[in-house]
């Protein structure tokens, strides 16, 4: 592993190891849930919208180093930004994993370090799932 990769792969450990904003939003005005069928990992993330801003966040993650690496940033960034500015972040991610695309805008550019396990396909969904939950979530009520 070159010093690059160790620097990215601890990076990526430390946030992994230090997610914010665990568990349940009891006034929640949104929920969602996704799961990644390659490797079982699961998230539920619970967040209350407000003047069309997210206002609160919190969520339920099990998942593998690369998938809480990504929640981890996710939380960090959220809250404070609007419906179409998460649906932008999760579609930039996925740009960025499957088809060598960009690193996301803005307050989701953090999660340009795990562009880094791009070559990993079957962890894709596993990075993708907190972007999925919230842009599931903001679709639908609690």
């Amino acid at each position: 592993m070159s010093g690059i990769d160790a620097i990215y792969q601890d990076k990526i450990l430390a946030y992994a190891a230090d997610i914010p904003r665990l568990g349940k939003l009891p006034d929640a005005t949104h929920k969602g849930e996704a799961v990644s069928r390659a490797c079982g990992s699961e998230i539920s993330v619970y967040l209350r919208l407000e003047d069309g801003l997210i206002v609160d966040y919190a969520q339920k993650v099990d998942a593998c180093a690369l998938g809480s690496a990504a929640a981890s940033i996710v939380a960090r960034a959220i809250v404070g930004r609007s419906p179409v500015e998460v649906e932008q972040a999760r579609d930039e991610m996925r740009a960025m994993l499957k088809d060598g695309g960009a690193v996301p805008n803005g307050e989701f550019a953090e999660l340009g370090l795990l562009q880094s396990a791009r070559s990993l396909t079957n962890r894709h969904s596993s990075m993708l799932l907190a972007l999925d939950a919230s842009v599931r979530a903001l679709n639908s009520k609690s």
